[in-house]
């Protein structure tokens, strides 16, 4: 299969969106609402991704996995195994909720997936704040007392963002995103949120969103060690690494060429800034904002059309020699 994969993006009204999709992306949205997410890459039983092009196109994700393991991941990929990983776009014009997912070693007795994620913030609004962690010496005690109180925000770490910075977020860390940021995550294949305070905000239907206080003080970290935060720089580089998946930042410059070889493992590649020509096989433009799907057995050659940010997200299954 020497043909990377597309997908039909599928895309979410949230309270906190917007439509920067559109204005930065460049992508039509349907009308309506503000639109907060862009789900790229799915395989749920609730949601699942169209393929776009080539010999499969108006596949699903999971009937291509089904007809086309061996090509698309590599030999031994269990039969009806979903998509190990979720790719999404975020436009957060309002803060989220703050917010945890649960580890592995309590999700099952809640009735969840944990769910590791990357942050990649590609754009910012002036003073634009990330949330990750606890504050270190935060306790289970002080942190309720907080949330009872409706001050919750002080026992938790924020810190600013520009363009290019990324953070890993693990399960069982307690997050949100402030306004202002569009970000491209790549995380386990999990829709398991539980959302521990809302800053009394009304949802969509003017009425207060589902708390999940209960789940989520079973679910955070409280040894919690912080954020990790990789700023933005203009080399390449590991930039997430952990045993779900493993991402590379690779900068390119206008006319450099790099290329995936046939036989390795399936990846996932991303563009971030930029837009890149296929030079092999198809010799199609990728542009800023695409996430596609690159099978174990095609092999590729890329070359910036100008320059250029790709994201390498690999390592989330790595087949049997």
């Amino acid at each position: 299969m020497d043909e990377l994969l597309r997908f039909q993006p599928l895309y979410f009204d949230r309270v906190w969106g917007g439509r920067a999709l559109e204005t930065a992306l460049g992508r039509p949205l349907p009308p309506g609402g503000p639109i907060g997410e862009s789900w790229d890459l799915v395989d749920r039983p609730e949601a699942q991704s169209v393929i776009c092009g080539g010999t499969l196109a108006g596949q699903t994700l999971q009937a291509a996995l089904h007809k086309h393991s061996a090509a698309i991941m590599g030999p031994g990929w269990p039969a009806g195994r979903p998509f190990p990983l979720l790719v999404k776009w975020l436009d957060c014009r309002e803060r989220l909720s703050l917010q945890v997912h649960p580890p592995a070693d309590v999700a099952g007795e809640l009735g969840g997936d944990p769910k590791t994620e990357n942050w990649f913030i590609t754009d910012t609004s002036p003073g634009a704040h990330l949330i990750v962690g606890l504050k270190r010496g935060v306790t289970r005690d002080q942190f309720e007392r907080g949330l009872a109180a409706g001050t919750a925000e002080q026992y938790v770490e924020r810190f600013p963002v520009v363009p290019g910075d990324s953070i890993l977020v693990r399960s069982g860390q307690l997050h949100a995103i402030d306004a202002g940021c569009l970000i491209l995550e790549i995380q386990q294949n999990s829709d398991t949120t539980y959302r521990v305070f809302d800053w009394g905000r009304m949802g969509l239907d003017g009425k207060p969103r589902t708390l999940h206080v209960a789940q989520s003080l079973r679910s955070i970290l409280w040894d919690d060690a912080g954020p990790a935060l990789v700023r933005a720089a203009p080399t390449a580089g590991v930039i997430a690494e952990c045993p779900e998946f493993l991402i590379r930042r690779l900068p390119l410059a206008a006319g450099e060429k790099f290329s995936i070889a046939a036989g390795e493992q399936p990846r996932l590649l991303s563009v971030v800034a930029g837009s890149l020509r296929v030079a092999k096989p198809e010799g199609e433009a990728l542009v800023r904002g695409d996430n596609v799907l690159l099978p174990r057995a095609g092999s590729f050659v890329f070359e910036a059309l100008s320059g250029a940010i790709v994201l390498v997200t690999e390592n989330f299954y790595i087949p049997s020699k």
